[in-house]
C-alpha cells in the first residue's frame, strides 16, 4: 500500500488551482491585454524557480459522498522564487477571482508573503490587481457584520507592509485597476511601476461619484496623474516592462539591510575622460544645459537607473555604477525651475536619501541648485517646511557622500548639498558660482543709493556687477579654502569612481538608524 490516492487528489486540487478562476475569466482577462497571475509570475522571475505556498487554498465543493467536484483557489499566489539567481519573495492579486477582492481572499497568504521576506531577509515583489482590502460592500452581507478597519486581530499584515521597508527591498507593480488596500501596498514600497493602462486610486470612480465628480480610471488615477503626483515612480507600456523594471531595480541593492549592495564587473575604464563635459555648462549663467548626458558620461556606461523622473523634477534621483559599484544618484535639473528646490522636489529628495541609508548606497550629487523656489506658490506649498525636512534627512545619513558643484549654490538650499558635521568629498567644476544669494536682484537691494545716485543707473549697476562676479570667482573660494577643490570637469569620472572605491570599505551591513519611509 502507498499514497499514490492522496497524491493523485493533490494533483487534481493543484490543477483546479491553475485553472484560477476559470477559462472564461481568464479569456476576459487575456482580451483586456492582461496577463494571469501565473504568467506574470512565470515572466518575473527565474525560469523554474517558483515555489508556491500554499497552492490549493480557496473554497471546496463537496458532492453528498464528500468528494471533491470543484475548487475556487484563493486569489492570492505566493511563494518564493529567483532573480538573476538570488532568493526572492513573491505575492500575487489574482484579478480572475472577485476581481482581487478580499472577499475570495485567505488573508492569511499575503500575510505570510510579508513575512517570510521580513524573517528570511528576502525582497518582496508584490504584484497588485484589485482592491486586497476588507471586502466590497457585499462582505457587509455575507460575514454579517461591518469590517473594522484595524480591530481585533486585523492589524498584523499593515505592521509587516510598513516594516519590511526597513528591512527588504519592496516592489510595488500595479498592472490593472488598484485600489484601497491594494493602493497602499503598491505606495509602500521603495520602487513602484505601474503600466499606462492601469489606475489607482484610493477610491474608484463609482465611490468619488458621490463626491459629484464624474471620471473614468485613468482621469481619476491614471499614469500621468499618479506619476506626477508621486504616488508612483514609473510608468511603462508593457507587463513585461514593468518586470524588466522590477529585476534591474533590485540588482542594484543588497537583499535585506544585513547585506551590502552587489559589485559587478566592470569594462568601462574608470579613468576614461569625456571632452564632451568641457563644453556641457554654457557661460551665460541664464542659459539652461542638459543633466543627464552629463550623469551618462561620469557614470559607467548604461548604468544610470532613473527613479521617479515625473515627480519633483528639478532634482534627478535614480542609481548608477562606479566601477561596479552601486551609488544612489542625485542631480539637479536646471530644465525645471533652473534647479531650485520646489516642496516637491524636497519630498523627492527625502525618500531617496532614505532609501541610500537604508540599503547603505554612497550618494553622489551633481549639483546646480539656485536656492529654494521662491514665489506666493512656493509659500502656499510650505517649500522652507520641506525643505529643512530634506536638511534633516541629508544630515542624519550615515553613508559616504560626495558633491559635484557643477553650476549654482545659493541659499539654505545650497547649505544641502552634503551632510553636516561631518568629513564628504566636495569638487567644484569651474563654471561652480555660489553665494547667500544670486547677484540677480540682490544687487538692487544691497546697492540701491549708491545705484539711484549715479547718473546712469544701469551702467553703475553693470559697473558693480561685473565687480563682484570677479569676486565670485570659485577660485577666490579656493584660495581661502572655502572649496577643497576646483577640477578639471574632464576628471570628473576618475574621482567619482575613487570616492566608490574609498566608500566601498566604509559601508556598514545591518538596519538603519533611520526608519524608511513611504
Amino acid at each position: 500500500m502507498n499514497w499514490k490516492p492522496e497524491l493523485d487528489d493533490l494533483a487534481r486540487r493543484e490543477a483546479f488551482a491553475r485553472e484560477m478562476g476559470g477559462a472564461d475569466k481568464v479569456k476576459r482577462q487575456h482580451d483586456q491585454g492582461r496577463l494571469t497571475v501565473r504568467e506574470r509570475i512565470d515572466k518575473l522571475i527565474d525560469a523554474k524557480s517558483f515555489h508556491e505556498v500554499g497552492a490549493i487554498s480557496g473554497v471546496g465543493e463537496y458532492d453528498a459522498s464528500g468528494e471533491l467536484t470543484n475548487l475556487t483557489p484563493a486569489n492570492c499566489v505566493f511563494g518564493r522564487g529567483k532573480i538573476d539567481g538570488r532568493p526572492v519573495v513573491v505575492v500575487g492579486d489574482d484579478f480572475t477571482v472577485r476581481g482581487g477582492s478580499a472577499d475570495a481572499s485567505i488573508s492569511a497568504k499575503p500575510l505570510m508573503a510579508e513575512e517570510m521576506a521580513h524573517e528570511l531577509r528576502l525582497p518582496i515583489i508584490r504584484v497588485i490587481e484589485g482592491s486586497g482590502g476588507g471586502g466590497s460592500v457585499k462582505t457587509i452581507e455575507t460575514r454579517g457584520a461591518a469590517n473594522l478597519p484595524g480591530g481585533v486581530g486585523g492589524t498584523r499584515s499593515y505592521w509587516y507592509t510598513l516594516a519590511n521597508m526597513a528591512q527588504v527591498p519592496v516592489v510595488g507593480l500595479g498592472l490593472g485597476s488598484v485600489a484601497g488596500l491594494g493602493a497602499a501596498r503598491l505606495a509602500a514600497s521603495h520602487y513602484s511601476v505601474m503600466t499606462k493602462n492601469s489606475a489607482m486610486f484610493v477610491a474608484g470612480p463609482p465611490v468619488v461619484a458621490r463626491l459629484g465628480q464624474s471620471l473614468d480610471k485613468k482621469e481619476l488615477g491614471g499614469s500621468d496623474i499618479q506619476t506626477r503626483a508621486g504616488g508612483v515612480d514609473h510608468a511603462v507600456e508593457t507587463e513585461e516592462e514593468a518586470f524588466t523594471c522590477a529585476r534591474r531595480f533590485l540588482s542594484y541593492l543588497p537583499s535585506s539591510v544585513y547585506g551590502l549592495p552587489p559589485t559587478i564587473e566592470c569594462h568601462d575604464d574608470p579613468e576614461r575622460a569625456e571632452e564632451s563635459l568641457l563644453n556641457a555648462v554654457p557661460r551665460n549663467r541664464r542659459q539652461v544645459y542638459k543633466m543627464r548626458p552629463i550623469i551618462d558620461a561620469v557614470v559607467d556606461k548604461g548604468s544610470f537607473f532613473e527613479m521617479s523622473a515625473n515627480f519633483g523634477r528639478p532634482i534627478i534621483t535614480g542609481f548608477a555604477r562606479l566601477e561596479g559599484r552601486a551609488v544612489l544618484l542625485l542631480a539637479s535639473d536646471p530644465f525645471h525651475y533652473g534647479g531650485s528646490w520646489t516642496a516637491e522636489a524636497c519630498q523627492k529628495v527625502v525618500r531617496f536619501v532614505d532609501l541610500a541609508e537604508t540599503f547603505h548606497l554612497p550618494v553622489v550629487y551633481l549639483m546646480d541648485c539656485p536656492g529654494f523656489m521662491i514665489g506666493l506658490d512656493a509659500e502656499k506649498a510650505a517649500t522652507i517646511r520641506h525643505g529643512v525636512r530634506a536638511m534633516a534627512a541629508v544630515n542624519q545619513t550615515t553613508v559616504p557622500w560626495c558633491t559635484i558643484i557643477i553650476r549654482n549654490a545659493f541659499g539654505v538650499a545650497g547649505v544641502v548639498h552634503q551632510p553636516a558635521n561631518r568629513f564628504s568629498m566636495r569638487y567644484a567644476w569651474p563654471s561652480a558660482y555660489w553665494g547667500s544669494l544670486p547677484l540677480e536682484g540682490g544687487i538692487e537691494a544691497a546697492y540701491r543709493a549708491e545705484i539711484d545716485a549715479a547718473e546712469d543707473p544701469k551702467a553703475k549697476q553693470q559697473e558693480i556687477e561685473d565687480r563682484l562676479n570677479k569676486l565670485r570667482s570659485p577660485f577666490r573660494s579656493a584660495e581661502k579654502f572655502w572649496v577643497e577643490e576646483v577640477i578639471n570637469p574632464t576628471k570628473t569620472r576618475s574621482l567619482l569612481c575613487e570616492f566608490a572605491r574609498l566608500a566601498e570599505p566604509l559601508r556598514t551591513a545591518g538596519p538603519s538608524r533611520l526608519a524608511m519611509r513611504p
